[in-house]
């Protein structure tokens, strides 16, 4: 240290610094620095963390039950909300896919009502009979025909409820109906033993029944779904039709209870009886028809090639074309094309010419007003078939005329 330094310290208490000489020497890495080397790594992780999140929040997503009436179904077409107003009421409510499930617990309580919504038709008769047999009481939810025939019951669709009513009234003597009131629902409409909610005096209505209630027929699900159970008496209704025992089996069929042995028509099963007589006598008649026509057509005539066709054949034969469509205005363009073509080749005006100058040259030739050859040739359109034979004469008598000229 020199001497000015020393004294230099001394005067202000404080070591004298050395100039272009740094104070203190950072030994880490800035952030930036870091962040530039591990970019690419940084992005993979990123992605494979959205990756991750993504499979989580679709496999959460997969569990919930989608469902239309579901009982374990949150969203506007399930039906959770009336069983839980059902388990606060008392009601043990057990959800069943399979009918191997669903005929446990039948077994297991005896006393149990069930609630059966099979919008698909993936029951048998046999497997709907043995369900009805078991349940103690049954609900069904928009059966098909094929459903209620296997049920055995005297229910039968009766078309639909019209779209200009928006609510049923009970109308019947049903004691829940009555204690439900009206209520706000489209869908299917049965007539049978006991019904409610006609569409009209004495008419089929959305809710039916046997005699004893054992079984009961709901036309549409809007008496059941999230969406529509707080308009009108429609959670009353549902409430008082599924809770009238201590446990409800709620039975979504499902793929797994199709037998295996089920399969599809064939074309013989579904074909009227009459088709077994009729259909080789049709096969005989058809067969004659063909040979009969086959005659009727004769051999195949060979003929050398190339064909040379005369040139008035295929106007003639084009002509006939025109007439059998009456394309008067097509017929009328083809003459015009041809007369100003070889009028313009008679007064060699080359193949540029436009009309107006072939119709200015025929009318210097023949000595007449420009207007009138124009009105002739340009802007006459026959409406007839007697207008376009006169006018066409009349073009041939002006192109000779000039011709001769």
């Amino acid at each position: 240290m020199s001497r000015t330094e020393t004294l230099a310290e001394a005067r202000t208490g404080e070591p004298a610094t050395e100039p272009n000489k740094p104070q203190h020497r950072d030994r880490h890495p800035r952030a930036g620095q870091w962040f530039r080397r591990n970019t690419l790594w940084i992005i993979l992780a990123l992605l494979f963390a959205g990756l991750v999140t993504y499979l989580v929040v679709d496999r959460q997503a997969a569990a919930q039950d989608s469902r239309r009436l579901s009982a374990n179904n949150p969203g506007p077409g399930g039906a959770m909300a009336v069983a839980e107003i059902l388990s606060q009421h008392g009601v043990d409510v057990t959800s069943t896919d399979t009918l191997e499930e669903t005929t446990a617990a039948l077994e297991r309580d005896p006393d149990a009502s069930l609630l059966l919504y099979d919008p698909r038709g993936f029951l048998d008769g046999e497997q709907l009979s043995g369900l009805r047999d078991s349940a103690n009481r049954m609900t069904v939810v928009s059966p098909r025909l094929t459903v209620l025939r296997a049920l055995d019951a005297d229910i039968r669709p009766g078309g639909v409820v019209p779209e200009d009513i928006t609510t049923l009234n009970p109308a019947c003597g049903v004691e829940d109906a009555q204690a439900a009131g009206p209520v706000a629902a489209r869908g299917a409409v049965y007539s049978g033993p006991a019904v409610c909610y006609p569409i009209r005096d004495g008419g089929p209505g959305l809710y039916a029944a046997v005699e004893g209630g054992r079984l009961v027929v709901l036309g549409s699900t809007d008496l059941l779904d999230n969406q529509h159970l707080a308009d009108q008496g429609n959670a009353a209704l549902a409430i008082r039709t599924l809770g009238t025992t201590q446990k409800l089996v709620w039975y979504l069929p499902s793929v797994a209870d199709i037998q295996a042995d089920r399969s599809a028509p064939t074309l013989s099963e579904l074909a009227p009886p009459w088709v077994a007589v009729a259909g080789p006598w049709l096969g005989f008649v058809a067969l004659l028809a063909i040979a009969w026509r086959a005659r009727r057509l004769g051999p195949l005539v060979f003929e050398p090639l190339p064909v040379v066709v005369k040139a008035a054949e295929t106007a003639e034969g084009r002509a006939r074309l025109y007439q059998d469509s009456r394309a008067l205005r097509l017929a009328a363009d083809t003459l015009r094309a041809g007369t100003l073509t070889r009028l313009a080749r008679h007064f060699k005006l080359g193949a540029d010419a436009t009309p107006d100058a072939v119709v200015d040259a025929l009318a210097y030739r023949l000595g007449r007003p420009v207007p009138e050859m124009q009105a002739l040739l340009l802007s006459t359109h026959p409406e007839t078939e007697g207008h376009l034979v006169q006018w066409a004469q009349r073009m041939e008598q002006i192109e000779q005329e000039a011709m001769g000229r």
